[in-house]
């Protein structure tokens, strides 16, 4: 588990090696393990025997983060406390050996792994893009405990601590170094050891700022009148940004705060407190499951039809240099791929090149690539105007405008130049895949690869399985999809697939609450309050009312006899053919829009829409908002359109924008108490109508806890 090396020097060299292990776990068996090592350097000091030490690993990370399914399962804050002193403890004795101790890092260090590297005196990282380092505990509800957050305010003050506490970033080698959470960089394993010993043997009494008299936190204290006043800002700014929907951010800002006015020792006490009660908190349950347990099961292959060996792709076509199409082709070759881009044109495919180079250049001044790796990624990128010249492509991805026949048109062209084995995708958000393959003589190797706008940013992509797409199709789309380091779920090709059919019930039931007289901005300020990125009616413009209007059709023609139209849907004929006012692309929807993009509500809507409730339950009109998604999700469930609580829960929060601090759809009902949530929803069913009645599968999710939770699949 732990070796120990020593040379001619008396630099001890301490390797963490768990046996039986991918990475090294940060766990009770590592501290446990490390106490007699740091009671034998103790030793050694004090014989004259020992002049450094450096940390490094056997594995191809450094060290990974804590246990999450401890901290899932845990609920007593006091136990909770005891586990993060024990931290505490393991991360002083790390720091305080009598000799300077280096961390030598040549692969991934993040969460409670990089709080290792943080207790050491000075570290060294990889310059290799593929290294990443951090603290992202806040991107699971959680923040650091054991001193970490402490350490961080003394490494950079406050105020530059703050930030890279709460981003939930995975830096770059490059990146850490600038934002000064590392202190050196080495381009090779072998200068990374030797740049370790020369930086020992140059600093024999190196100790840690907290440990020494006379020095400050950087920047201040939060007793500085003008520093509390920054600090008050940064508390105001961030509660207008989540509208208090972030406690772990919260939470850190609050050690930060409290941290500088104490000693060391007390304050890491107060951030082991802080750890205790949030690890405890609904929202810390609710991210740890669907971030950590529902992405695993996703990232293991819990909807991947079994039976079929892996897919390598090598070499990716794309059809349409457009802003998603450019986007894809980033995804791309940022993750090592080969694309070929086509368009009607070279000329036009070679816009979609130069929005290529443009966002590598950004990704290079972030510190992701090395200015001298652009070469090569860029030479990955061929654009051509040929079809003919996907002859030698595994995949295809049609990427062009919502067009039928146009879409059609480009794809037959491709699987004329394309072998027996090379499937098409489709990029499409509303036109059924069944429809689409038609035109295809090989409709099996047909699917939907619905990627989401930035396409280079969003980690979702709906896999839409058409009538006739095979199940090996779909298990080399899952393997294409997790190749370029996004998250795939599957979905049934009915109208708006997945996402987009629940987006659209949030969107309604804003515009039903417009016609029932509830003003317009207590509509939109509810849906952000929420932690929705827009209110529904700016989403709706966003979307363009023809096609919110259009899903509606859709699920008209899909129910039949048994469809009820929607209130809203008065409302959306009313703008789209009496008004012409059909969204934010024409500059006129449910705001008004000038050239430079500001919007305000359009005025007009209180001459055909007037407010009149002057009371209302902002409760209940937030809990429509959320019921009306979840309902529509469980539908979703009931039918087949998604298979499991993973997917519904990932695909709602990144495919849509539902609030991540509730887990996601299904993670919001076991939130919410399953009973309590039947209850409630008949209320509204009663109140509302058709719109908020419960499927049957929801009753699935008392009597089988394994539907309710992927943890099995992780497990």
């Amino acid at each position: 588990m732990i070796r120990l090396k020593k040379d001619t020097a008396n630099i001890v060299t301490i390797i963490f090696d768990m046996q039986d292990r991918e990475d090294n776990v940060i766990n009770h068996e590592i501290t446990d393990a490390f106490l007699p090592v740091i009671k034998r350097l103790q030793e050694e000091k004090a014989q004259g025997q020992l002049k450094g030490v450096i940390l490094t690993s056997n594995k191809k990370s450094f060290l990974s983060g804590g246990d999450l399914g401890y901290l899932y399962g845990a609920s007593d804050p006091e136990e909770l406390f005891r586990e993060a002193e024990k931290l505490s403890r393991f991360f002083r004795d790390l720091e305080r050996p009598g000799v300077p101790v280096v961390a030598a890092i040549a692969g991934n260090a993040l969460g409670t792994g990089f709080e290792v590297a943080l207790a050491c005196h000075h570290r060294i990282v990889l310059d290799d893009p593929k290294v990443r380092v951090g603290i992202p505990e806040v991107n699971l509800g959680l923040m650091p405990s054991g001193g970490s957050i402490v350490r961080m305010m003394w490494l950079l003050g406050i105020e530059k601590a703050y930030p890279v506490l709460t981003s939930g970033r995975h830096y770059s080698p490059q990146e850490a170094l600038k934002v000064g959470i590392i202190d050196d960089l080495a381009s090779t394993q072998k200068e990374l050891i030797e740049k370790a010993r020369a930086w020992l043997l140059s600093h024999p009494n190196w100790h840690r700022p907290w440990d020494q008299q006379g020095e400050t936190i950087p920047g201040g204290t939060a007793k500085d009148p003008e520093l509390i006043e920054r600090v008050r800002a940064t508390a105001a700014e961030l509660a207008a940004a989540t509208y208090n929907n972030s406690p772990a951010k919260r939470t850190i800002l609050n050690v930060l705060v409290e941290g500088s006015k104490v000693d060391f020792s007390t304050a890491c006490r107060i951030e082991n407190r802080r750890f205790a009660h949030l690890v405890c908190s609904n929202t810390a349950k609710n991210m740890i499951s669907t971030f950590w347990m529902d992405y695993h099961s996703i990232k293991k292959g819990i909807n991947r039809p079994k039976g079929y060996g892996k897919f390598r792709v090598r070499k990716v076509g794309i059809i349409g240099s457009g802003r998603m199409g450019s986007g894809i082709t980033l995804a791309c070759i940022q993750n090592g791929l080969s694309v070929v881009l086509k368009d009607v044109s070279k000329a036009i495919a070679e816009r979609g090149r130069e929005y290529v180079s443009q966002r590598i250049d950004d990704l290079i001044r972030e510190g992701t690539f090395h200015q001298t790796e652009k070469k090569e990624i860029m030479e990955r990128l061929v654009t051509t105007e040929k079809a003919s010249d996907f002859a030698d492509c595994d995949i295809v991805i049609e990427a062009v405008f919502e067009n039928q026949q146009l879409k059609q048109k480009v794809t037959k062209e491709a699987e004329d130049q394309m072998d027996n084995y090379t499937i098409i995708g489709t990029n499409t958000v509303s036109i059924p895949i069944a429809e689409l393959s038609k035109a295809l003589r090989r409709p099996q190797n047909y699917v939907g690869l619905h990627f989401f706008p930035p396409a280079e940013r969003v980690p979702l992509v709906e896999i839409v399985v058409g009538a006739n797409t095979s199940e090996e199709t779909v298990a080399r789309a899952i393997d294409f999809v997790q190749r370029i380091m996004k998250i795939p779920i599957v979905v049934k090709d009915v109208w708006g697939f997945y996402a987009a059919r629940v987006q659209n019930t949030y969107i309604l039931e804003g515009i039903s609450m417009l016609k029932e007289g509830y003003p317009p901005a207590l509509i939109e300020n509810s849906g952000r309050q929420l932690g929705l990125p827009l209110g529904p009616l700016e989403l709706a413009d966003a979307m363009g009312l023809q096609l919110v209007l259009k899903y509606e059709e859709q699920a008209a023609m899909h129910y039949g006899s048994n469809y009820v139209q929607h209130p809203s849907v008065s409302v959306l004929k009313t703008m789209i053919e009496e008004l012409e006012r059909t969204g934010r692309a024409k500059k006129a929807g449910f705001y008004e829009y000038d050239q430079t993009g500001n919007k305000v509500l359009w005025k007009g809507l209180s001459d055909h829409w007037a407010p009149n409730k002057l009371n209302y339950d902002r409760k209940r009109l937030n809990e429509r908002l959320l019921f009306a998604q979840v309902i529509e999700a469980l539908w979703c469930m009931q039918e087949d359109v998604i298979t499991s609580a993973a997917a519904a829960n990932l695909g709602s929060v990144y495919g849509w924008g539902f609030p991540k601090e509730t887990g996601g759809v299904i993670r919001f009902v076991q939130d919410y108490g399953i009973e309590h949530f039947i209850t409630q929803a008949k209320v509204y069913h009663q109140d509302y109508g058709q719109r908020f009645r419960l499927p049957k599968v929801l009753k699935n999710m008392i009597t089988e806890p394994n539907f309710q939770l992927a943890k099995a699949a992780v497990e």
